[in-house]
């Protein structure tokens, strides 16, 4: 059938009858762009097309992101409430603007230079500090991605970083800008002031049972308890597999796997170093002096009284200075230095501890050969055991059963609806609780309950035991937090109409010293400070915000750290007297670059993603939502 049909839209008259079918979906409106767009793909911006599969693998990450920051994932329902879809769509129709400006331009970069990078990443090291293919497939795994997805997302993300340094790196700086933006970050006020807390109050009589009861009703959502569902938890995953004994291997099996890869087994040396940045002459001579006489870094760094920068522990690749680091890998020794040329001066390149490289021993690779036998063992068995598992749970057989037979573990868990709890499960990773405590949520005592599938080799089962519902706490549950929050508050009220007495005798006219005296207090004069504060509790970053939201000679007043009410008064206001930092340069400059580039993005977005082809982008996106949901 699909051979005929192929046959048929490859003749004359199945292309006749597609132009017909074209036509005829323009006669009733459908955009252009659209007109040509197959069910998998959403849109279409230039000549890139946003495919349903880009648009779930984002919108899965940023549900993830979500749920991690609220502690719950959020249904379809939800997130388009949030606006999460039309975020997603957005972030995805810039990419690809973005990078369609940047293949016009050829702009690009190399499969040698990403392989390069990919090998370099730290996500991909495994327990030897090197690449590890193992690891780099199962990362691509859990994000739903092919190597040449994987290599084709981070290719379009190194063209957009291209582009934005390329073309923007250079953007001038208004010095009115600098100079404003030096006053902000550099003015230094000082205040006279003075703190009021509990202790400049009188005592506060015991409450009453009617205060506590009065309390508790007008704040009793604060008094509540979760709901609270106890569940059985079973995850299976190649790790939580692979850590079974059955599939542990014999010490032959790894010695022999390590003589069949051993020539493979190397790791690169990596020299820990330091760098000294030498101000003159008289810096370098102490150096070159102590070269002469054989002396090691550490006493010619002390010699010199200057501080050395910490490089770290580095393969020479991944040093980013080239001068640095065949300076450093030229060395003959832990101890040893050279002075080579610098930004503005020279610089002293200093070796302080080898790590050799070179075949890596069988007692150093086993443990990792033993993990990865354990795993292609639990590889081989998994989709047998899931299907196993599968048909016992269609039995209705109980987990912990299923979990004997198996040896796997399984976990009983008391959870609210954040999940947080589920941090005991073995094999449950952080992103995937939310899911799972969704799932369980949403579960029926004493129904079967649905696999949750993260991916082909992630996989989790629960029985859902008990629920236990939030309900209001009394007064005897709760009487001493109660208690302390009634003092607390009554407090708070006590202190804030004593603040806004002294703020209403300022707004008067009253002198600041005066004010203070009649209360029994002392104003001190404080430090100069910015608008970080002082580092201390007494002046932190809330006080500060509030002593430099008005000019010279104002007044007010802020909770500080030591949650005392301060009452101030602006005495004085100094203007920097330098020029503005290169921290100030650099931010103007960032910022600089990065409205040009977003100016440069909106325009091509624009230009290649037309007004008349979103509405029906926008429509797709919620029918594939629905059909998800549905499913």
């Amino acid at each position: 059938m699909l051979h005929f049909m192929r046959r048929f839209a490859n003749s004359l008259g199945g292309k006749i009858l597609g132009v017909a079918l074209v036509i005829a979906l323009g006669a009733f409106g459908v955009p252009s762009i659209l007109a040509t767009l197959d069910a998998n793909t959403i849109t279409r911006v230039g000549d890139e097309d946003i495919t349903a599969a880009d648009f779930q693998r984002l919108y899965q990450q940023n549900l993830n992101a979500f749920a991690q920051q609220t502690g719950q994932l959020p249904t379809n329902e939800q997130a388009i409430q949030f606006g999460i879809p039309t975020s997603v769509l957005n972030q995805l129709t810039t990419r690809a603007a973005i990078n369609q400006f940047a293949i016009r331009n050829g702009i690009g970069v190399s499969d040698a230079k990403l392989a390069e990078l990919v090998r370099q990443d730290p996500t991909f090291f495994g327990v030897l500090g090197s690449f590890d293919r193992s690891i780099y497939d199962q990362t691509l795994r859990q994000q739903g991605l092919t190597s040449e997805q994987y290599f084709e997302t981070q290719r379009k993300a190194a063209r957009r970083e291209q582009i934005a340094i390329g073309l923007f790196a250079g953007s001038q700086i208004s010095k009115t800008g600098l100079d404003l933006l030096n006053r902000y970050r550099n003015d230094l006020r000082t205040v006279e002031y003075f703190t009021l807390n509990s202790t400049s109050l009188p005592e506060i009589p015991v409450p009453t049972d009617e205060d506590l009861t009065t309390y508790l009703t007008a704040n009793q959502t604060n008094y509540r308890t979760l709901e609270t569902r106890t569940a059985d938890v079973l995850v299976l995953t190649l790790e939580t597999l692979s850590a079974l004994p059955d599939y542990q291997p014999a010490e032959d099996e790894v010695r022999a796997e390590y003589e069949r890869v051993k020539d493979s087994l190397t790791k690169l040396e990596k020299r820990t170093i330091k760098q000294v940045s030498l101000p003159d002459a008289a810096a370098e001579k102490v150096f070159t002096d102590a070269q002469a006489a054989g002396t090691g870094f550490d006493a010619a760094l002390a010699a010199s009284g200057l501080t050395a920068t910490d490089i770290g522990t580095l393969a020479k690749s991944q040093v980013s200075d080239t001068a640095l680091a065949d300076a450093a890998f030229a060395l003959p020794a832990a101890g040893s230095f050279t002075i080579i040329a610098g930004i503005g001066g020279k610089r002293v390149v200093a070796v302080t501890a080898i790590e050799a490289g070179g075949t890596i021993a069988y007692e150093e690779a086993k443990g990792d050969i033993a993990k990865r036998l354990a795993t292609d063992k639990a590889r081989a068995a998994y989709v047998d055991i899931q299907d196993q598992i599968e048909e016992l749970r269609a039995a209705f057989q109980p987990l912990k059963q299923i979990s004997e037979r198996y040896g796997l573990p399984v976990t009983t868990v008391a959870l609210t609806a954040s999940g947080t709890e589920l941090s005991v499960v073995p094999g449950l990773a952080e992103a995937d609780r939310a899911k799972a405590a969704q799932a369980i949520f949403a579960a029926e005592v004493g129904k079967l309950s649905a696999t949750i599938t993260y991916n082909a080799n992630n996989n989790l089962w629960f029985d859902l035991n008990t629920i236990e519902v939030a309900r209001d706490q009394t007064l005897d549950e709760v009487r001493d937090a109660v208690t302390t929050a009634w003092t607390t508050a009554r407090t708070d009220e006590l202190l804030k109409a004593e603040v806004d007495e002294i703020v209403a005798a300022l707004d008067s006219g009253t002198p600041f010293q005066d004010v203070a005296t009649e209360r029994g207090q002392f104003a001190t004069i404080s430090a100069p400070m910015t608008r970080d504060g002082d580092n201390t509790p007494v002046f932190n970053q809330a006080v500060a915000t509030s002593i430099f939201s008005s000019g010279p000679d104002t007044h007010g007043w802020a909770v500080n750290g030591d949650g005392d009410y301060l009452v101030y008064h602006v005495t004085d206001v100094t203007p920097p007297t330098t020029a503005p930092g290169q921290d100030i340069t650099d931010f103007l400059t960032n910022a600089t670059r990065d409205g040009l580039y977003a100016d440069l993005i909106t325009g091509l977005t624009d230009e290649m993603w037309p007004p008349n082809a979103r509405g029906g982008a926008y429509q797709r996106m919620l029918t594939l939502l629905t059909t998800t949901t549905a499913q």
